[in-house]
Formats: structure tokens, sequence, C-alpha cells
């Protein structure tokens, strides 16, 4: 498993799982005014593709993990793509709204597995530096995801209409699918299986949940993430209104996400080993606080509102975030080491509800003016910073600050 090949295409693979539920979120941004034409639905009925795709995916979050705690992680992402690739065929299949919003949920439910589950894998195979490097190169890939996806509805746009990019989603899931099946090795054994029991799941849910500890880091990470979501979330307004550019030009917002990205979960992996994680997660979010005091002074005294300099800022939040989240994560994670895919899925449901309140309430609120949305990400990210020192600051009080519980406790008051 360890040799460079099989590592190599794990984390292509685990990429490609990760990628899957962001893609779906953002490829369909460039096709809402052609949706709403051909379906005969007006905006806010369109944005309800998103919503109960979000909602669906929140919710379903919840069990994937637990489920494969108890039936093994490879049923739990096989099962999940194969619920994807038929929900995609409906939704290409679907000739009007409430069939396209009953798919699209179906898509929520089963999108959210190979993410989920895939983080709980790394961990299962891979300690220290070692899970450190291979968290950031998919972190990288998985940042690439709701960067590209508009761009790629876009170009698909141009080869037809709408139901084209989600038999473009078909294809993509089938894919994963069929390497999920031929590739992914079962990283938990029977042994280490824990059953799963309704009245368990809730009682671990409200164990890790209620740990101050799991708290403060889910919270860091789920602000700072959001603070770059924002401008995704907003990208329709701030490309096509604020920038005054067409359907297909999203790669000018885009592109400096994606760079700021790759290059963050490259210095994340080079420094696995090298630099203390408190201090890389520092770095991470000053690196991300610099990008947002660049966006709230371009905003606020550019005058037109113009490119490259608007979305430049981006390529410094983007680096920020990938530095940050796989510690983050891998501290999560470690904290329950029988339950890494409940606290995995607990971790992701954090980051979707956040989510889906920047996207639903902060993202229309905000984006109508290129100044407000500046402020609004600045204070996601220094939100998640104030989480993060927070938790520093808890640690530097105790004797030795835990890194790992051995099984779900009741809630402590660190």
């Amino acid at each position: 498993m360890k040799s460079s090949v099989s590592t190599r295409r794990l984390t292509w693979l685990l990429a490609g799982l990760s990628m899957l539920g962001p893609f779906c979120i953002d490829t369909i941004f460039p096709a809402f005014l052609q949706m709403g034409a051909q379906l005969d639905a007006g905006p806010l009925a369109i944005q309800q593709t998103i919503s109960v795709y979000l909602i669906a995916y929140a919710a379903m979050s919840i069990v994937h993990g637990p489920l494969s705690d108890a039936i093994g992680r490879r049923s739990v992402i096989v099962g999940g793509m194969v619920v994807f690739t038929l929900a995609s065929v409906g939704c290409a299949l679907a000739k009007d709204l409430p069939t396209l919003l009953m798919f699209r949920a179906m898509q929520g439910l089963s999108a959210g597995a190979g993410q989920i589950v895939g983080r709980a894998a790394i961990r299962d195979l891979f300690h220290g530096d070692d899970a450190q490097r291979l968290m950031s190169q998919v972190s990288m890939l998985f940042g690439i995801a709701p960067a590209i996806a508009p761009i790629v509805g876009g170009w698909i746009l141009g080869w037809g209409q709408w139901p084209v990019i989600f038999w473009f989603l078909t294809a993509f899931s089938a894919v994963l699918l069929l390497a999920t099946w031929f590739w992914f090795p079962e990283t938990n054994p029977a042994s280490a299986r824990a059953p799963f029991v309704a009245r368990h799941l809730v009682r671990d849910y409200a164990a890790i949940f209620l740990n101050p500890r799991f708290q403060r880091l889910a919270a860091a990470g789920a602000f700072n993430f959001a603070g770059m979501f924002l401008y995704i979330a907003s990208a329709p307004v701030f490309v096509m209104q604020h920038l005054h550019l067409g359907e297909r030009d999203f790669a000018w917002l885009f592109i400096p996400t994606i760079g700021g990205m790759v290059v963050g979960s490259y210095l994340s992996g080079r420094a696995a080993g090298r630099m203390d994680g408190d201090r890389l997660t520092a770095i991470g979010f000053a690196v991300g606080g610099i990008g947002a005091l660049l966006h709230i002074a371009y905003s606020a005294f550019a005058d037109p509102f113009t490119i490259p300099w608007a979305v430049l800022p981006l390529f410094l939040t983007g680096v920020g975030v990938a530095l940050v989240f796989p510690i983050l994560t891998l501290a999560i994670l470690d904290m329950y080491p029988r339950h890494r895919g409940s606290s995995s899925s607990l971790q992701a449901f954090t980051s979707l509800v956040v989510a889906a309140l920047v996207s639903g309430a902060m993202s229309p609120w905000l984006s109508h003016n290129p100044f407000h949305l500046a402020l609004g990400s600045a204070s996601l990210t220094l939100l998640g910073w104030i989480f993060w020192r927070w938790e520093r600051n808890v640690c530097k009080r105790l004797p030795a600050c835990p890194q790992e519980i051995v099984a779900v406790e009741p809630p402590n008051q660190l």
C-alpha cells in the first residue's frame, strides 16, 4: 500500500471522490439562465437546485462516517457512487423542476460518501507526517473542484444544452465507481468495526459534538474555509455583474483560488516533519488574513473594479485555507481513533452547515457590493482564527494538550 505507485493512485482516487460533492454544486452555475428558461422557473426557484442538494448532503453526512465504521469504508463509497450515478442520469432526463429537484436531492444524499469516508481512510492507512502529506495532496485536488467547476460548466454549455452537464457528472461518477471497485482497499477491517446502532450513534455524536475541543477545531476549519467559499458562492454576481464578464469567464475568479490552494497544499506537504503544526497553522491564518485585508483595501478604493487586481487576493486566501485544513482535520480524526468515520462526518456536517448559511444568507445579502463581500469574507477568516487561538490557549494551560482519545468518552471540559 505504501509503495509510491499505489500511494499515488490512492491519492488521485481519494481526490476524485472528494471533488465530486463540491464539483456537483458549482458546475451548473453558468446554466442557471438556460435552466430557468427551459424549465419555466424563476431565479429563486432555480436556486433551489443548490439548496436541496446542500440540505440532503448535510443530512446524509452524519450517516456516511459511522456507517463506514460499521460495514467498511469501501462498501459505503461503492454504494454512494452507484446512487450518485443513477441520480445524475435522472437529472439529465428531467423535464420539469420538481423532478430535477428530486434527483438533485438524491445526488446530495450520495455525493459525500467519498469525501467523508476518504478522510477516515487516510488516517486508517497513514500516521504522523505521512498522513499530513497525503491529506495535503488530497486537499489540494479537493480545493480545485469548486474553483474549476463553473469553468467546466461554461465550456460544456458550448457543446449543448444544460442536461449535458449532468451527463458529464454521470460519466465522472461512473469512472470513480469503477476505480473504487478495482483499486480502493478496505481500510477498516472487520475486527476494528463498531456496530451501527441508532442509540449508540446518537450517544457517540453527542459525546463528540459536545466535546469543547472538537467544537473549537471544527469551527476554526469551517469558518476559515467559509471565508473563501463566500466568493465561490457569490461567483455568478461577482463575475458577471461586478467584473462585467460573461458566463465563460469564471476562470478570472477561480484560477487565483486554484493557484493558492495548489501552492498552499504543496507547502503543507513539504513542511510535514519539518515544521510544527501549530506554527504552520499560524502561518496559514496570517497569509489568509493578508489576503482578506487586500480584498478590503482594493474594494474600498478601486474605481473602476477591474481584473486582475480584483481577484489576486484570492490567491493568498487559497494558500491560507490549504495550509490550515490538513492540520485541523488530522487533529479531529486523532481525537477518536475507533470512530474516525463519525468524527469525519461530524466535521463535514459542521462545514456544510456553515457553507449553507454562507451561500443561502450571506452571499445574497453581501454579494451586491464588493466592499461588503470583502468585509464578510474577512470576518469569517477572523472568526476561524479566533477559534483556533482559543484552542491553543486552552492547550497551553494543560500539562499536556490531548492529541488522542482512545474511545468516545463523555464530553470533558477542556
